[in-house]
């Protein structure tokens, strides 16, 4: 588990866990990411929450994700890589995501 940021091509190889003291639900207008260890809530809004459940459980890393997400919402991969990866930092920084890096890399 690492929770520093990694740079960019790093981060891309990675995997994400949801850690335990972490739930999410899905709501009409955003997601709600609880904390159980802070018990601080966060919302994300639909395009967040989209990127949350195509890294959640996914044995794919953050780049073939990101690639998935670029094909559906239609944009650059470049551009949906980088987004991807800042979301990711911050959600680690907050405790909310455990990024796991590649054994292979």
């Amino acid at each position: 588990m690492t929770s520093t940021v990694l740079p960019h091509d790093e981060l891309l190889g990675c995997t994400v866990q949801i850690p335990d003291h972490v739930v999410y639900r899905d709501m009409v207008t955003e997601t709600v990411v609880l904390n159980l260890q802070t018990g601080r809530y966060h919302g994300l809004n639909p395009s967040g929450g989209r990127i949350l459940r195509a890294l959640d459980g996914s044995r794919s890393s953050v780049r073939e994700a990101a690639s998935v997400l670029a094909a559906e919402f239609g944009e650059p991969g470049d551009e949906v890589e980088r987004d991807v990866c800042a979301f990711c930092a911050d959600l680690a920084a907050r405790g909310l995501i455990e990024l796991r890096p590649d054994p292979g890399s």
